[in-house]
């Protein structure tokens, strides 16, 4: 099979793709024909050879953690009434709460038959597969914000594929939404998807008008991380939520606990918010019939067939995507 590989650790032109053997389904597993493939930051950053202290990847690896397709063969131990299911899933070494995150872009990829989620009707492929993490982690986000109506919302990375849905998410319950993302195209996108006001987090007082749009954000969402992250806490209300799920920017925020401890603001890192009691399958099915029912929308912001793995990896490293990126198959 056809399959895109990692020979080593490096920038983008490592990647290459090969033929490699098909894989054989093992106990709990399926071999999924594979139809699109997320491509997420995480995967630049592994193949630039950051996080082996956490992720016991060794080139030459295949990257990849969610797919979406057709199943092709079951396990010894696996209902064989998959066979031909569309279905979207992580990969079978990855997964919420750990793992690796790999097998991905190729032609045909394991996954653990546990992690299934079927595609419903109405639903593409290429949208199922972009639900796969950001589905979930912006359903799970969302949810333990409490969002009500009248609140303003600071999003940060508004114009990735999870503050896109959390924009739509936010204004759908009512609440008013300040964007913050970096250029004009992501602007414009987040304006269309109902933010009430878009700041462009590249100019030196963006938290500042975040703060002056909203007169202070009582739910601030940050996927950006790094310094942008620590600045929003500057554009949250005193008594506000902070729910810092993302590392857009490198790493996750650090913040002054003095600082928003004084201003009683409640902060929620990644494992408060993606705790073990979350019914992650529950939480898949559920993005995936909001965006069949047209009650949100799924940005698709760019898409390359396998032997332009490459440039999909350059392009996200260059912080010109919107929404998500795509492998097709």
């Amino acid at each position: 099979m056809r399959a895109v590989q990692a020979s080593e650790f490096g920038g983008p032109e490592v990647l290459a793709v090969r033929e490699l053997p098909e894989p054989v389904a093992g106990p709990g597993e399926v071999v999924v024909d594979v139809a699109a493939a997320d491509v997420m930051f995480l995967d630049t950053r592994l193949r630039g050879g950051w996080g082996t202290d956490f992720f016991a990847i060794e080139p030459p690896y295949v990257p990849g953690g969610a797919i979406a397709g057709v199943v092709a063969a079951v396990g010894p131990d696996v209902d064989p009434a998959w066979v031909g299911k569309r279905v979207s899933t992580p990969t079978a070494a990855s997964g919420i709460g750990g793992g690796l995150p790999i097998g991905g872009y190729a032609e045909k990829a394991l996954a653990k038959a546990n992690t299934l989620v079927t595609v419903p009707d109405g639903l593409s492929l290429p949208q199922a597969v972009a639900l796969v993490h950001d589905g979930r982690t912006a359903l799970a986000v969302f949810d333990r914000a409490a969002v009500q109506p009248g609140e303003w919302v600071l999003i940060t990375a508004a114009g990735g594929g999870l503050g896109t849905l959390l924009i739509q998410l936010a204004r759908a319950a009512g609440a008013n939404v300040v964007a913050a993302a970096r250029g004009a195209a992501k602007l414009e996108l987040a304006a269309r998807l109902g933010a009430n006001a878009v700041v462009d987090y590249s100019e030196p007082d963006w938290s500042a008008k975040a703060h002056a749009a909203s007169g202070g954000a009582q739910v601030v969402f940050d996927g950006a991380g790094g310094a942008l992250g620590a600045a929003a806490l500057a554009a949250t209300a005193d008594g506000g939520r902070f729910l810092g799920y993302g590392a857009a920017a490198g790493e996750f925020a650090t913040l002054d606990r003095d600082v928003y401890t004084a201003r009683g603001i409640t902060v929620y890192g990644l494992f408060d918010i993606t705790g073990a009691d979350t019914d992650w399958h529950a939480v898949a099915e559920r993005a995936q019939a909001e965006v069949a029912a047209g009650r949100l929308e799924v940005v698709i912001g760019q898409t390359f067939p396998l032997d332009q793995a490459d440039r999909a990896h350059a392009l996200i490293e260059s912080r010109a995507t919107s929404g998500r990126t795509l492998l097709t198959v």
